[in-house]
């Protein structure tokens, strides 16, 4: 099943390279950023105290939009990061570890909302840990778990700053070693399930907005819930300001909050100020 969804999605990718080299540069809209980021503090003889600690992060955001004179419009996004950190003899810890690829068709039918298709595909890069009890037993792992959701609704694409839809969803959840923590039926005895699939609502808003000339805000929203918990939503909620030095150096601030209560019944939140360096491929 995960050979599956990977071919899934790199079949989403790869329609991008199908079109003839006018209908790119013609009908395609190509972005893509690559993001590193550094910080390191080293002492020798520092009678003051202290530690040596180094810490970096990498990130691509990967988009490509479809728009012609055709009712058909479509947008993929790949986004992901992953980072670590070290502070004297301790082991590299990983900070960030996430990874989602995005496809949306729309069909535009000149209506203030318009009917849309989507996949979203969410799943750790590599093998993540919780510190406080164990440094060498992972929690998670790549597509362990994985979720992948389908949507079919209207949305509200008419603004430049924000666009937001809604519609019934199918949200497919995969694990495998640690089905146990993500996918179990606790309701069930005798078997540990390493599949769970709920049809809900899904509702996703993303918000872009150029605060100063040299500051941008991008936000995106998520909320998911089945049918049979409507009293209680999945929340994801990704913000990022990033403030440009110049052409290549930013200062980013990311706060991610998480609410998930099939892993927590607490909110998780992560936070990161960064100054780095940011490369628009094209």
């Amino acid at each position: 099943m995960k050979k599956v969804i990977l071919l899934f999605l790199f079949l989403s990718l790869s329609t991008i390279y199908s079109q003839t080299p006018d209908t790119v540069s013609s009908n395609w809209t190509p972005s893509l950023i690559a993001s590193a980021n550094l910080s390191q503090v080293a002492f020798n003889n520092w009678s003051k105290g202290g530690d040596n600690s180094l810490a970096y992060s990498f990130g691509v955001d990967w988009v490509m939009e479809y728009k012609s004179d055709s009712k058909w419009s479509f947008k993929n996004q790949l986004k992901g990061d992953w980072g670590q950190s070290k502070t004297g003899s301790d082991i590299s810890k990983v900070t960030s570890n996430n990874l989602f690829n995005e496809t949306v068709f729309t069909y535009k039918i000149g209506w203030l909302v318009e009917p849309y298709v989507s996949n979203l595909i969410r799943t750790p890069i590599t093998n993540g840990y919780d510190y406080a009890t164990s440094s060498e037993d992972p929690i998670v792992t790549f597509f362990d778990p994985g979720y992948v959701t389908q949507s079919i609704g209207f949305a509200y694409e008419k603004s430049e700053i924000i666009q937001t839809r809604l519609g019934l969803a199918f949200e497919e959840s995969f694990a495998d070693k640690f089905a146990l923590n993500y996918t179990d039926d606790i309701e069930t005895t005798g078997e540990i399930e390493t599949f769970k699939f709920e049809t809900g609502l899904e509702s996703i808003t993303d918000v872009k907005y150029e605060a100063f000339e040299n500051v941008l805000y991008k936000g995106k929203l998520r909320l998911f819930s089945g049918f049979d918990r409507l009293d209680t939503w999945d929340v994801a909620m990704d913000n990022t300001i990033t403030a440009k030095v110049n052409s290549w150096l930013n200062v980013n601030f990311t706060y991610l909050v998480v609410y998930k209560v099939s892993e927590t019944i607490k909110t998780q939140t992560q936070e990161a100020i960064q100054v780095g360096v940011t490369y628009s491929i094209f």
